[in-house]
């Protein structure tokens, strides 16, 4: 049930990355893996550190998802920016 939790913690905060620029890494799809991954991977870790097994479920385990959301939009996010293309500078009247 952990794992449900985390996926479902991973798509339900995705859909918060409609409030920024769409910069990610391929583009929405790339934002919703970056958004699973994280939670999965925090998520886990969390579980695992706590000494609890997949079917044991709580608060921890849904606020445990979040950071890794967190982190993987930004990597995502950073990923894309960086491959962005610069914009192209605007023609002035005196050039044109």
């Amino acid at each position: 049930m952990a794992i449900v939790v985390w996926l479902i913690v991973g798509v339900a905060l995705w859909h918060l990355t409609i409030f920024v620029p769409d910069r990610f890494w391929q583009g929405i799809v790339g934002a919703l893996l970056g958004a699973i991954v994280g939670a999965m991977v925090t998520g886990a870790l969390v579980q695992v550190l706590l000494g609890r097994s997949l079917g044991e479920t709580d608060l921890i385990t849904f606020f445990a998802a979040i950071p890794g959301f967190l982190i993987g939009v930004a990597v995502i996010y950073w990923i894309g920016a960086r491959a962005e293309p610069p914009a192209p500078e605007p023609i002035t009247e005196a050039e044109g």
